[in-house]
Order: structure tokens, then sequence, then C-alpha cells
């Protein structure tokens, strides 16, 4: 199915218009666009792997990588990869703890998009001998989903990956 004009209602990141995108300079949720889910009958994951997400800790000021893994079931919003992108990287400059960067992506998206289902992983870098990698989800309460979330939230990391520090 071929997207029309009215799909793309409200999508300013792309098209020739965009080609000189400002990157906010801090977290920037308002940057976040979203577009109709043309399959809300089909449940189906979008995975999004942002290898180069960077912030700041909030004590020292020092950067803090990460990769940071975002996998959603849509309802009816999808939300646009560029202004997405935007989005992540608008943590550059901005200082909070592992934990609080991966609920708080998780949660402006859940604002955003109202998904079936969605989780947000990061795996930092180590700093000082220790790499932190929180996990976060959220099922639609009332839904299988919300089952799922709370199953995959309980046995997330029961067989854990080999860390060779990364």
């Amino acid at each position: 199915m071929k997207r029309t004009d009215k799909d793309l209602q409200g999508i300013t990141k792309l098209g020739a218009g965009a080609q000189h995108t400002a990157y906010p300079t801090d977290y920037a949720p308002e940057v976040l666009e979203t577009f109709a889910n043309k399959h809300p009958d089909n449940d189906y994951f979008v995975k999004f792997n942002c290898p180069e997400f960077t912030s700041l800790c909030p004590v020292t000021g020092q950067p803090d990588f990460a990769t940071i893994y975002i996998s959603y079931v849509p309802d009816k919003l999808l939300v646009e990869s560029k202004s997405l992108k935007l989005y992540l990287f608008s943590f550059r400059n901005h200082g909070d703890f592992h934990e609080d960067c991966v609920n708080i992506i998780m949660k402006d998206l859940c604002r955003l998009l109202e998904p079936k289902y969605i989780e947000v992983w990061g795996k930092f870098l180590p700093r000082g001998g220790l790499s932190i990698d929180p996990y976060c989800n959220f099922g639609k309460p009332g839904t299988r989903w919300e089952k799922a979330a709370a199953d995959r939230l309980l046995y997330h990391d029961m067989y854990p990956e080999k860390v060779d520090n990364r």
C-alpha cells in the first residue's frame, strides 16, 4: 500500500523541507512524531537499535555510552524513525542515571503511541569497571499484552548473555 499525503500529515522531519534539521541540545520529547498504523488489526513488533546513545552522568558530568533497544507492538500509531533518532540524540547533554534514561524513553513513547506492548533495554558501556543494563516494559492493561509484559519482566534475564566488556 502506498502512503498518501494524508497518511503523513504532521510529519515534519522528513522530505525536502527537512534537509537542515536542527538537532536539539538537551532532552526534547517534543521532537517525536507519529504516523498512522495501516495494520492495527495485526500484532507485530517494530524494533529500533540505537548503538550511539549518549547521556551524561548527573553527578560527574562524564558521558555514558549505550546501545538502546526499543521494541514495541503498535496499536494505532507508529513513531517516525527520524524523529526518534533526534529524540534519542537529545539525551546527549542530558544528565540522568542509566535507569532513569530507559524509563523516561519508555514513558515518553507510551504517552506518544499508546502501544499494545513496549520494552526498552539499555546496554551501557562500562565505566569504572561496571556496566549497567536497565530494562523496562509495559503492556496495555486489560489485554494479553499486560500479561506478556509481566511474564517478560519476570523471566527477562534468566539466561543472561555473556558480557565481555562489550
